[in-house]
């Protein structure tokens, strides 16, 4: 009896062993993958050899369409993303939005979402219908503001691409750049040149994201990255808590991998 009962409990846990490794197979493996961004996507920064999306390319066997270019803000995204299309039309998967960090820096103001107008529309409710006297709230397009600028982007390119998945990340935590004379960053606990610290801009991805209905994966909280501690210097550089090396990237790489597991890569 004690040996069917352990035969019995061994057959279970070989089922449930093998149930789970098939769950865990990753919906992102061996897709097509385009990255729009700056300088922590561009392909051509030094700070690190092996890019965070060079290690997800390594991992999930994809194909990696790479548009980021350092000093870019989110006034370039449709830029990147026309690029993608004139180069690869609808062939592609995914499509990552990684930029905000240089509208910090630069001081674009924050803005507003939309604005709003008294309007008259039809509406019944148990009864003919008839005009009625209602607020509207109409969307702020425009390059003046970062969350104007976000509009425009994600509105072109969710016409562009409207079948496709699309992920946003937020900014990265800011520690300081002092590159030359001419290109000298503060930490983040400093106001940029508009009075705005860099929270309310990792606050608007998150927004856009509900606003637009596009998953965000925050990877300034979740990522672990903290540059303004001088002991996370092994992910860093000494005069450069902007840019992750090598180590930070796979850190980085490593939080987005696993979080995309709970995100679909096609809709097929």
């Amino acid at each position: 009896m004690k040996k069917k009962l352990l035969l019995s409990a061994m057959l279970l846990l070989f089922t449930t062993c093998t149930f789970a490794q098939k769950q865990v197979a990753h919906p992102w493996h061996g897709k097509k993958v385009a990255y729009i961004g700056d300088s922590i996507t561009d392909p051509r920064l030094k700070q690190a050899k092996t890019k965070w999306w060079g290690f997800l390319e390594e991992w999930l066997d994809l194909t990696s369409y790479v548009y980021g270019i350092s000093g870019r803000q989110w006034n370039d995204a449709i830029n990147q993303a026309n690029k993608l299309k004139a180069e690869h039309g609808d062939d592609v998967d995914a499509i990552f939005i990684f930029l905000g960090t240089n509208d910090y820096c630069h001081g674009v103001p924050i803005g507003e979402w939309y604005v709003e107008t008294d309007e008259e529309v039809y509406a019944a409710q148990g009864q003919p219908k008839q005009l009625e006297k209602r607020r509207q709230r109409h969307f702020v397009f425009g390059n003046d503001t970062f969350k104007g600028r976000i509009n425009m982007a994600l509105d072109s390119i969710k016409r562009m691409y409207p079948t496709k998945q699309i992920v946003m990340l937020t900014p990265l935590h800011r520690g300081r750049a002092y590159f030359n004379e001419k290109n000298w960053q503060p930490t983040e606990d400093y106001t940029n040149w508009c009075g705005e610290y860099l929270d309310p801009y990792v606050d608007a991805i998150k927004e856009a994201g509900e606003i637009w209905s596009i998953p965000v994966i925050d990877i300034h909280a979740l990522s672990g990255l903290y540059p303004m501690h001088e002991v996370q210097n092994t992910f860093g550089h000494a005069n450069d808590r902007l840019h992750p090396n090598d180590e930070g990237m796979k850190r980085m790489a490593k939080t987005i991998y696993y979080q995309l597991l709970a995100l679909p890569c096609t809709f097929d």
